[in-house]
């Protein structure tokens, strides 16, 4: 993209119908770190890419709880997804404390979009610079929702933001008809493959990424929305990695005794 005539304002309109400081903001998404969101029908899993600016410093939070059952994963501008995290926690304190229950996740999501929408039609505003998956579970179970700078927002059952994310949308294509039926762990297992498809070679481990989950147990019960510790998801990575080893090295056996003989 590059600056013309009808990018100096929010509410300008080029000839073709396009708000382009909207686009910016829009683009300012993929530039940041990967992000994945997946659901089941009791539980939702958030995972993020953690990348520091440079060697010498700590990478930036992700992921953050906005109430027991909800939380949110960006990809963009950190600050201003710090700033909309706070917005929600609001809400979600507002929600319970007038009406002694939690906020439904849609209305959150609905929330959340219609303070993004403000800040198109604004001339003084500018658009947020961050797009935020949001996962939470209420009384009709367990949703994700992708919150967009535009002001539009879409409930998806699996989907990834940020750089790179287009390898990891295409491995959850490839998978999401099954994840209504998926355990807590098979989620986070999935989550963690996707991110580490759009690390490009780099090797996924416990220190670069982010893993967040909310659901229901069997009994009814909730599990508030949490970061599992580094000592877990490493020891999945572990076993992921274990069981891809074990998986080739049987199909470079099944390939040797697939091989014809030799003419003698």
């Amino acid at each position: 993209m590059f600056r013309n005539q009808y990018d100096t304002d929010v509410t300008t309109w080029s000839p073709a119908g396009r708000l382009f400081q909207v686009e910016y903001a829009m683009e300012a998404v993929k530039q940041g770190s990967a992000c994945v969101g997946l659901r089941s029908r009791t539980h939702a899993v958030l995972a993020a890419a953690n990348k520091a600016a440079s060697e010498l410093s700590s990478h930036q939070r992700k992921v953050f709880r906005v109430a027991d059952h909800a939380g949110v994963a960006l990809a963009g501008l950190t600050a201003d997804g710090r700033v909309l995290s706070r917005f929600l926690r609001s809400e979600c304190i507002n929600h319970a404390f007038v009406y002694d229950a939690p906020l439904p996740v849609s209305r959150l999501a609905l929330r959340l979009a219609d303070k993004a929408q403000v800040c198109t039609q604004r001339s003084w505003k500018r658009p947020y610079g961050v797009g935020l998956l949001v996962a939470g579970l209420d009384e009709t179970g367990a949703h994700l929702y992708y919150n967009c700078p535009s002001g539009n927002y879409f409930e998806y059952q699996a989907f990834a933001i940020g750089s790179r994310s287009q390898a990891a949308k295409t491995f959850l294509e490839r998978r999401f008809e099954g994840y209504n039926d998926y355990t807590p762990d098979q989620l986070i297992r999935d989550a963690l493959s996707a991110i580490k498809e759009t690390l490009q070679g780099e090797k996924l481990t416990s220190s670069n990424c982010t893993v967040a989950i909310v659901g229901r147990k069997d009994d009814g019960t909730v599990e508030p929305f949490e970061m599992i510790d580094a000592k877990r998801i490493q020891e999945i990575i572990d076993s992921m990695e274990a069981a891809e080893e074990s998986s080739s090295s049987m199909q470079e056996e099944d390939k040797g005794t697939d091989a014809a003989p030799m003419d003698i």
